[in-house]
């Protein structure tokens, strides 16, 4: 077999998690799917799966054995092994050491609270607490459940430790409405691993600075004046280098969403004190990711304490802050530079001038005006234009999507020199 007719997923151990939504019975077409791109898969069902679908379905399409009960005994007592021995035949500590990704689909919102709570109650949710490797979530739940800010808030947390998700999407779901919630399609579901696999190292040994987040420049020691940035898209490029294998730095201003887990973070409150740190850190890194959304001004003065209301009303002297993004252009020397820009009018055209004046090596430009693509969505919709010019428009995707298309076209522009 050649390697471009080879299956994708070939060796691959996968553990297929179902749970118990009323799109377990897709676990079957998934587990046939897997298999067929030559993945060796593992089920494990939750008490509340088997009320939807029998293990004896799975167990003869896998031709594995179906995990279920996190205390049935082993079949040969461990009293007599050394620990690490004994360990190894621990039912979830086993699982998770035996499987080179973990897949929950369907997730409910009963599995990623758990998970995200870092609660083990069970088989499944054990061994995902256990695990050491890649976890994907592909949910499927009612709208409001998935619209729950509860509920993403424990998405926001897993994404920002590191686990995937693919996200479901709209369409008719079990209760008669026509919203997201429901599976995405199983061929997307293995296409995300198959991408999650074969990008988990495309930036090992890259060292990667990113920023985050808004600055604040105060006009007395209450007030300051600052931005709309939530930190959500720096963040996400910052998860992604690190999930691709990058040693990443995340220098972040004020952010409303966690800190990824695996970076090095350094947290900045002004326009200067960003620039200190990026300056510092852009020494040794081999590309440059700049999302934050730094001041353009500041207050000429800051005021001691206070300014006591009068009412007369304030007029503020404002000075320009220094261009971080263009002091790295003119000295970037062999580091790949990215940058990214908000424009609401000709966001093509002033996103050109910008990577030209900046001497950039990709812009990335949005307009929050568009839907999908505001300040503080979880989405966004884009479009990257390289130093050639050359303008890719992305479809509206999650931030996390966004990022690590971002990553892979700097990625091919680093090898064409």
């Amino acid at each position: 077999m050649s390697p471009m007719n080879r299956p994708k997923l070939k060796g691959t151990r996968v553990l297929l998690g179902i749970t118990g939504s009323i799109a377990a019975y897709k676990g079957v077409e998934l587990l046939r799917e897997l298999t067929k791109r030559g993945a060796r898969v593992t089920v494990c069902m939750t008490s509340a799966a088997r009320q939807f679908i029998s293990p004896l379905t799975f167990e003869v399409l896998s031709g594995n054995s179906v995990l279920i009960d996190l205390f049935t005994s082993p079949p040969k007592t461990t009293a007599d092994l050394a620990p690490s021995e004994a360990s190894s035949r621990v039912k979830h500590i086993e699982a998770s050491t035996d499987s080179d990704l973990i897949l929950i689909a369907p997730a409910t919102a009963n599995i990623i609270g758990k998970v995200a709570s870092g609660i083990a109650d069970d088989l499944l949710s054990s061994i995902v607490i256990a695990a050491q490797g890649k976890v994907v979530f592909a949910p499927a739940m009612n709208v409001r459940m998935w619209e729950n800010p509860i509920v993403q808030e424990n998405v926001a947390r897993l994404r920002s430790l590191g686990y995937c998700f693919v996200e479901p999407e709209s369409g008719a779901l079990a209760c008669g409405e026509e919203a997201k919630g429901r599976l995405a399609p199983i061929e997307k579901i293995v296409e995300e691993l198959e991408l999650l696999l074969r990008d988990r190292n495309a930036l090992s040994g890259t060292r990667v600075l990113v920023t985050a987040g808004r600055t604040e420049e105060p006009i007395d020691d209450v007030r300051y004046i600052s931005n709309r940035s939530s930190g959500k898209m720096g963040h996400a490029i910052a998860s992604a280098a690190r999930d691709m294998g990058a040693q990443v730095t995340l220098v972040s201003g004020r952010v409303s969403v966690e800190p990824p887990s695996g970076v090095k973070l350094v947290t900045v409150r002004t326009a200067a004190d960003m620039r200190t740190a990026v300056m510092a850190a852009a020494r040794n890194a081999t590309m440059v990711v700049m999302t934050a959304a730094v001041s353009d001004f500041a207050p000429a003065r800051t005021e001691k304490g206070k300014i006591p209301r009068s009412g007369e009303g304030l007029t503020l002297k404002l000075r320009g802050t220094r261009d971080i993004l263009g002091e790295l252009g003119k000295k970037k020397g062999k580091k790949l530079l990215v940058g990214f820009a908000v424009e609401v009018e000709k966001e093509v055209a002033r996103a050109k001038e910008k990577l030209k004046k900046k001497n950039l090596d990709l812009i990335v430009v949005n307009n929050p005006l568009l839907e999908g693509a505001a300040f503080e969505e979880d989405t966004n919709i884009v479009s990257m234009i390289d130093r050639r010019g050359r303008v890719e428009k992305l479809p509206r995707l999650s931030k996390y999507e966004v990022a690590r298309e971002v990553l892979k076209k700097a990625l091919t522009l680093r090898k064409k020199g």
